[in-house]
């Protein structure tokens, strides 16, 4: 079977590639710390690696086949995850490099980088997805996230809204903040101001696409005390205004 990806990219870069997806599969069997998968338009897996089955709970990759996250995952894991794919496959846009909770081998909960496309057949419609998370570990053969550092980024991600700074954020990982921003930088290859900013503007960009609550509000609840400054941030992060972002997404639906 060979489908096209659409990536999003500029007209410059090549925008569809014919992916062989036994191919593909076959190639991240040999890749445990990813899980990989291909999804009908119902969320419904067609193809996974080895590593994902066995996450979930399946000795064999064939078992997941026709399962969809609702069946494998806890209700707080599945609900995150079925509408990261019913957006993708609602308007095409790519998912690229997103850092989320998902699960390590053996049912441990780690971070991960996930990355997902729409599939489209050769007459552009969209006729499923494909994605992999990549499990986060820190380089150099040091081992996994520290259980203090895992809690910091946890924090962020459930707390955006409320005042943090890099020094808080190292108090709560119980690491030096020098040590920390070196981490961070290592990781994720920002600062830790930066990454910050992308959680809360990531945040924000999910409020925009999903809720009628006006910008100035969405920019407060998303930890911007400042109408103008979220609008700076969230241009130069997008390219768009929050306006103009939210209205490119109801032009797509």
């Amino acid at each position: 079977m060979s489908v096209k990806v659409r990536t999003g990219l500029p007209e410059r870069v090549p925008a569809v590639t014919h992916l062989p997806v036994s191919l593909y599969a076959e190639i991240f069997e040999h890749v445990p710390d990813a899980a990989f998968f291909v999804k009908d338009t119902a969320g419904r897996y067609t193809a996974v690696n080895r590593s994902l089955a066995e996450r979930v709970g399946f000795q064999r990759a064939e078992d997941l086949v026709g399962k969809t996250v609702r069946e494998v995952y806890p209700i707080d894991l599945a609900t995150r995850f079925a509408r990261q794919d019913e957006a993708v496959l609602r308007t095409g846009r790519p998912i690229i490099e997103k850092l989320e909770l998902h699960w390590y081998p053996r049912r441990k909960t780690g971070w991960c980088f996930t990355t997902k496309f729409a599939i489209r057949d050769d007459h552009g419609q969209i006729i499923g997805l494909v994605g992999i998370s990549r499990d986060l570990q820190v380089p150099a053969g040091a081992g996994r996230i520290p259980a203090g550092l895992a809690s910091a980024l946890d924090h962020l991600e459930a707390h955006y809204d409320e005042e943090l700074s890099p020094t808080s954020l190292a108090e709560r990982a119980g690491i030096p903040p020098v040590r920390f921003a070196r981490l961070i930088k290592r990781l994720f290859r920002t600062t830790p101001s930066q990454l910050i900013s992308h959680t809360r503007l990531a945040a924000a960009s999910r409020w925009l696409e999903e809720s009628q609550k006006p910008v100035a509000e969405i920019a407060h609840a998303c930890g911007f005390y400042d109408h103008s400054a979220f609008t700076r941030a969230f241009r130069a992060a997008t390219g768009l205004t929050p306006t103009q972002f939210r209205q490119s997404r109801r032009d797509e639906t």
